[in-house]
């Protein structure tokens, strides 16, 4: 792919599990088919807010094969490797290329709030991952606890060849976005906006090409990414601002249990189930989301009923 390609919106697919806790593999197929019409430029599978930290080796195995295959010659694939040890984030990388998957997503080495890489550990393992020959998108997430300056992302942009998608979502995401454009210039290729869109506006404003959404509404937020990329701002601001109630309750309120509530209710999975420890959602909070979501009509409130 070339840097025209990677723009719009890649969102995260949501796993699904049987109201028992056993993963729901054929729900799994119905996640990548209503993403699919939704109109995604991308998929990304496996993140934190696929619960990946819930899921085991065998299970996150099966759901890479099947989600690869399902959206074979539809839409590419980017799967998550995140891991502390290298050995595993690059035989995961290696098996994600061995299935035709179109890049990776990881974060920095980390292992709870301790035993975290430091920056020359991380330039080593995200360098060993690109020897593997697949496209790298960083994740720079605040959930690894991880500093990831920008003159290191420059370094591996310029230094590592696969490295070519930046997911910024920490704190004053738009600031490190355009120090990141301005400092790295050419070699970032494909610089993304995080976190459920919740910074879209100024981040793209900085300079961000894409985003990486949860899988709730992107059929309703590409168009505010595209109107932004193709000049016209006045159109995007409008566009967002209508949807900022809904994001902001994602946000802010549900996580990644908002869009298995939302799945639930149009018909494309039969359980919004999260492994324990994670808690359910509130039914108040989950009544507040659907509320807000009813009026901008989106697809996944329909898709399957």
């Amino acid at each position: 792919m070339t840097q025209a390609h990677y723009q719009g919106i890649w969102p995260v697919a949501p796993t699904p599990f049987h109201d028992n806790g056993e993963v729901d593999y054929d729900g799994m197929k119905a996640v990548i088919d209503c993403m699919i019409d939704q109109g995604v430029d991308g998929i990304c599978i496996l993140a934190n807010f696929s619960e990946q930290f819930l899921i085991s080796d065998v299970e996150r195995e099966k759901l890479t094969r099947i989600s690869i295959e399902h959206a074979t010659g539809r839409v590419p694939i980017i799967v998550t490797i995140s891991h502390y040890a290298t050995k595993i984030a690059v035989e995961r990388a290696a098996f994600a290329k061995s299935l035709g998957a179109e890049a990776v997503m990881m974060m920095p080495p980390y292992h709870g709030a301790l035993l975290k890489g430091t920056a020359q550990q991380s330039f080593e393992q995200i360098k060993a991952v690109g020897e593997v020959g697949i496209s790298i998108m960083i994740q720079d997430a605040p959930l690894s606890g991880v500093d990831l300056p920008v003159p290191l992302l420059v370094r591996m942009a310029h230094e590592i060849e696969m490295v070519r998608m930046f997911k910024i979502e920490c704190a004053g995401a738009a600031s490190k976005l355009r120090a990141l454009i301005a400092e790295g210039g050419a070699a970032i290729e494909a610089p993304f906006d995080g976190e459920e869109a919740i910074t879209l506006l100024a981040d793209l404003d900085a300079g961000a090409r894409g985003s990486m959404t949860s899988a709730l509404i992107p059929d309703l937020i590409r168009p505010v990414i595209m109107d932004h990329l193709e000049g016209r701002r006045e159109a995007a601001v409008a566009g967002y601002s209508r949807l900022l109630a809904v994001i902001n309750h994602e946000n802010r309120q549900c996580g990644f249990r908002a869009t298995k509530a939302a799945m639930v209710a149009g018909g494309v999975i039969k359980s919004d189930f999260c492994r324990h420890p994670i808690e359910p959602l509130h039914p108040q909070t989950k009544a507040g989301l659907l509320e807000l979501m009813r009026p901008h009509d989106p697809l996944v409130l329909k898709w399957g009923r």
